[in-house]
């Protein structure tokens, strides 16, 4: 039973921590406008693709990872 306690415990901290991201995420004024994000416009149509913004939050993950592993 302790294993289920465990794993409701890590799933309720990864969904707050997604919901404060959600939550402060658009008050972040430079996050989704870094360059390297693409933004295709044509008509009614418009593609947006924030790889810039993907790679910065993975290597701020990668290192926050490294850093709670050692």
């Amino acid at each position: 039973m302790s294993d289920l306690a465990r794993l409701l415990m890590i799933a309720g901290a990864i969904l707050l921590i997604i919901g404060l991201a959600l939550w402060l995420g658009p008050k972040v004024p430079w996050l989704g406008k870094l360059p390297g994000d693409l933004t295709y416009r044509r008509g009614n149509f418009t593609l947006y693709f924030p790889l810039g913004t993907c790679i910065l939050l993975s290597v701020l993950l990668s290192l926050i990872f490294y850093l709670f592993r050692k």
